[in-house]
């Protein structure tokens, strides 16, 4: 899978890129990872890439005409066209990023290339013209979209094969079908009892079906107390089941 990055700060996603568990994903050659600067594609002695905002206002705007020169170049690089590797742009507008959209990109071979804007944003012709997916980390406003494309980066990245070292591991993650699309259950390790707090005896039971129920007791506690949203969502569809419901009414 590649993926480009048009970025003003590409050395900021490129020294993310080496870090921690999924640097793996780079190394074993299942992600390639290319940045470009528009800045590199401006025009004139400053190679401006931004200017004030028609109305007036406060910020600057990102010029159309360097994002789109640094566009073409990607897709000549890549040898592709917009519907094998969509143009991704982080933005308050957009879809929020959830684990089954991430599980969509982490599965396309033909990767993506992500639009990270800077100041007021990006103008909205080259929006209208180029962008084919809008995504958005929440309800929060952040300087620009690196954070958003490296925390895009990672969850890709960790459902690469061979980048987690056991590969149950994702399967378990919250939000996972493995787990009804609910939250992980809590986890312990030793020492078994932590200043007058012991572990679980289910845990250190080494009966794996008594283990398992209490992992997905948990489970569906956790996320009613704390994503009760997610818990209805699994109820629509029908991914409870009669045992789960009765866990959830305190039956057991």
């Amino acid at each position: 899978m590649r993926i480009d990055v048009i970025t003003l700060f590409p050395d900021l996603i490129q020294a993310f890129a080496v870090q921690g568990v999924i640097r793996r994903a780079f190394d074993n050659g299942s992600i390639m990872l290319q940045c470009w600067n528009p800045r590199d594609f401006a025009d004139g002695p400053n190679r401006r890439v931004d200017d004030r905002p028609f109305g007036g206002g406060p910020g600057m705007v990102m010029l159309a005409e360097p994002l789109t020169a640094c566009l073409q170049a990607i897709r000549q690089a890549r040898e592709d066209d917009r519907q094998r590797a969509p143009l991704v742009y982080f933005s308050p507008v957009g879809q929020r990023l959830e684990q089954a959209l991430v599980r969509g990109f982490a599965s396309s071979p033909d990767g993506a290339v992500l639009l990270c804007g800077r100041y007021e944003g990006v103008d909205q012709r080259f929006i209208d013209t180029h962008v084919d997916q809008q995504i958005s980390l929440g309800d929060f406003v952040m300087s620009g979209g690196e954070i958003s494309a490296m925390a895009w980066l990672d969850a890709v990245a960790r459902l690469q094969a061979g980048v987690l070292h056991d590969s149950d591991s994702h399967a378990q993650d919250s939000f996972s079908p493995d787990l009804s699309g609910l939250l992980d259950c809590p986890h312990f390790t030793r020492p078994e009892v932590w200043r007058d707090q012991s572990a679980p005896p289910e845990l250190l039971s080494g009966h794996h079906a008594h283990i398992a129920q209490w992992r997905r007791a948990s489970s569906l506690r956790l996320t009613a107390e704390n994503r009760p949203d997610l818990i209805d969502k699994a109820r629509l569809t029908g991914l409870l089941s009669a045992k789960d419901e009765a866990i959830l009414a305190g039956k057991k």
